[in-house]
């Protein structure tokens, strides 16, 4: 079967964003500002293949529905994250591995470039120890990621070829099992292995080898609990809940939570609405938003022209078919205050699915990441609480995956 490899931001763009506003003090505001801020699940690479659109020019999350770019990181706080290479979820076959493969290794390669075209402003990161000076030198920091290890086939030895194009951290699993693992949201409902393949195992062990971060989001519980019985590194889950809050199979429960934590890995907080509260269908809406992704997946590649058409017809639905029932900022924070009383503030960080789905009234684009902040701070955490939140957290459990790998 032929996979169409529309661009995940094309899509993406399309999703629903909220708005609402929250005032943040301007002394919060510059806390925030200093802070050294690290997202760990960034989707925005698929907008840098997007006609038109440029990464270091300033977009409106109503007009394009994007929600990163250089003016807004600023604007917002964001010193940078971790780049996600993501593709889709295809067939388990030899065509369906290639065409996968050479679309991940053209994502990174747009990683790279969006580094290499403005080095004044962005610069690679491959260690722990590289944020910290980035961050103080004004740029933003590039960490890279694989959502989703399908693009590897069979062979596990190709991560170490994203390794050297400078992947850090590397989920398994996505929508749907793949070769590697079984997912948490499989149309099937039923799992395919039981936890990682044996074949997941292997890449597991070689992210041990190499010192990449094993990321357990979107797999199932059972290959969390796989990943913390074989993995000799702290596990992350890069954008992820909790099901205490809500009960989805995107969400882990507390004593995945403690074991996480008791392992000295890190849940990042995830802000896709769709797994942080029950929400009222809407079928008018899902209607014409299914026939408006229809038509982007038969265009493999979008014209500056139909890409405007598009965005055109996308405002037209959220005018004839507006959301009424959106999650909320407070749904986030539900969460975020939850795993942070179980496992406190050493193994919680923040990772919000940005260009992904991401985004909830009240925190529509990264303009908006001081209020969270300004949240933790009033809930009664510390400055140097908030610091392991918005960074430290990550930056040492990818620290241990160095320290951990086969010299």
């Amino acid at each position: 079967m032929r996979l169409s490899f529309v661009t995940g931001a094309a899509l993406v763009a399309l999703l629903p964003i909220a708005s609402a506003a929250q005032e943040v003090s301007k002394k919060v505001y510059q806390l925030h500002q200093k802070m050294l801020t690290l997202d760990s699940h960034l989707d925005t690479p698929a907008s840098l293949d997007l006609p038109g659109w440029s990464i270091k020019e300033g977009h409106e999350v109503h007009t394009d529905y994007t929600q990163v770019d250089l003016p807004r990181m600023k604007k917002g706080g964001l010193d940078g994250g971790f780049w996600a290479i993501y593709t889709p979820q295809g067939a388990l076959t030899v065509d369906g591995f290639r065409q996968s493969r050479d679309f991940a290794l053209l994502r990174g390669m747009a990683i790279r470039s969006m580094v290499a075209a403005d080095p004044s402003n962005f610069e690679l990161a491959t260690a722990s120890k590289d944020a910290a000076p980035i961050g103080a030198a004004g740029k933003r920091v590039v960490y890279m990621s694989i959502e989703n290890a399908y693009p590897l086939g069979e062979d596990v030895s190709l991560l170490k070829t994203f390794y050297d194009m400078g992947v850090r951290v590397s989920g398994f699993a996505h929508f749907a099992h793949n070769q590697f693992a079984d997912s948490s949201t499989d149309p099937s409902t039923k799992p395919r292995y039981g936890g990682l393949s044996p074949l997941g195992k292997e890449l597991l062990a070689e992210m041990n080898r190499l010192g990449i971060v094993p990321d357990g989001s979107h797999s199932s519980d059972q290959v969390l609990d796989d990943l913390l019985m074989l993995s000799r590194t702290p596990v992350l889950l890069t954008h992820s809940g909790c099901k205490a809050i809500y009960d989805h199979p995107r969400n882990i429960d507390d004593a995945h939570l403690k074991a996480l934590a008791a392992q000295g890995g890190v849940i990042q907080m995830n802000a896709y609405g769709a797994y942080l509260r029950a929400s009222r269908s809407n079928p008018e809406r899902q209607k014409a938003m299914a026939a408006l992704m229809g038509q982007m997946r038969e265009d493999a590649q979008l014209s500056r022209e139909k890409r405007a058409k598009l965005l055109a017809e996308r405002q037209e639905i959220d005018r004839l078919y507006p959301e009424t029932d959106k999650a909320t900022f407070d749904n986030f924070m539900a969460h975020m205050l939850h795993a942070l009383r179980v496992v406190g503030p050493d193994h919680v960080g923040i990772g919000l699915d940005w260009d992904g789905g991401g985004g909830v009234v009240g925190l529509e684009d990264v303009v908006d990441l001081p209020k969270i902040t300004n949240a933790l701070l009033k809930a009664g955490y510390s400055e140097a609480d908030i610091q392991k939140i918005w960074s430290g957290n990550v930056l040492r459990v990818l620290k241990a995956a160095e320290d951990g790998k086969v010299k």
